[in-house]
């Protein structure tokens, strides 16, 4: 229990460490999922969009969700967001500082995933050969309209006997994937300019403002933390307090029983100095109740 309780405390204590190696691990998962998923486009055309948009984005987005509910500053910041004025007024600035950190850091694994599916290309083939123009390809010359998009629809399909022998299928294929590996890079790069801008265009701002806003967010992420462990401390003297009275009766026989019972008498002035002589339920209620709606001031 001891090494699991460092652990913890390890975790809480670099937890901006901790999501960047998180926010590291799913994007790697997600490059892994996308090489062990056995892509297979139906080639039909009212199918074959769906399929192949459904693949680049919907994947992202659980990926986005996981990486917000991951992220332990939501929760605060949500909770900062909405809570009541109180004694504390609420600091826009530390709540879009809170909220950005949690977007760059959601959105690495979702951006890998679209970056890699594009630059694969299998997909956006799917999900547009039957949207090319059958003008530029010669072999769909001869071919009804009808036939025309049931051939386009079918240029993913490698082992399909329609498209074996016809020789468009390689050039439609060649076309829509050059076409993805041109939007794949052209968003890495884009991604990688705007990384650069933001490095180097920070210094240009208000500094101290930053550091403001940043320090802010780790109080109100450390305020909590330390709320969390001071109600389970008392919830766990509360609960020995209330036990102990319980079981006033039958002192004798736990003892007997080998039942340690000592922290009743030598540390009952030092819980009764946690407790601050709040043994009551609603004492508890109206004592989480102040802290909910009237924050100290900072």
């Amino acid at each position: 229990m001891d090494r699991f309780r460092m652990i913890f405390q390890y975790f809480q204590s670099n937890s901006e460490s901790v999501m960047n190696g998180i926010c590291g691990l799913l994007a790697l998962a997600s490059v892994k999922m996308y090489t062990c998923f056995d892509f297979s486009c139906p080639c039909l055309p009212r199918y074959n969009m769906a399929y192949g948009l459904g693949i680049i984005f919907v994947p992202p987005i659980a990926l986005f969700l996981c990486g917000l509910i991951l992220n332990r500053q939501s929760l605060v910041m949500l909770e900062e967001w909405r809570r009541p004025q109180g004694h504390r007024k609420k600091n826009l600035a530390v709540i879009r500082y809170m909220c950005s950190s949690i977007m760059q850091r959601a959105m690495v694994a979702p951006v890998v995933w679209i970056v890699v599916t594009l630059l694969d290309g299998k997909c956006l083939i799917c999900a547009f050969s039957s949207s090319v123009d059958p003008e530029k390809f010669v072999g769909f010359a001869n071919a009804s309209p009808v036939q025309v998009q049931q051939l386009l629809a079918k240029v993913p399909c490698k082992d399909d006997e329609l498209m074996r022998n016809n020789t468009s299928r390689k050039a439609v294929s060649r076309y829509l994937r050059c076409w993805s590996q041109a939007l794949g890079w052209s968003i890495l790069l884009i991604l990688i300019v705007a990384a650069f801008l933001a490095r180097w265009l920070r210094p240009c701002f208000n500094q101290a403002t930053l550091l403001q806003a940043r320090h802010w967010s780790n109080y109100i992420d450390i305020e909590q933390k330390i709320f969390e462990e001071t109600c389970c401390e008392h919830s766990r003297l509360f609960a020995h307090k209330c036990i102990l009275h319980f079981f006033e009766s039958m002192r004798q026989e736990i003892k007997l029983h080998s039942f340690s019972l000592s922290r009743e008498g030598e540390g009952a002035e030092g819980e009764e100095y946690l407790l601050r002589c709040i043994t009551d339920q609603d004492q508890v209620n109206k004592l989480l109740k102040m802290w909910y709606y009237e924050k100290p001031p900072l």
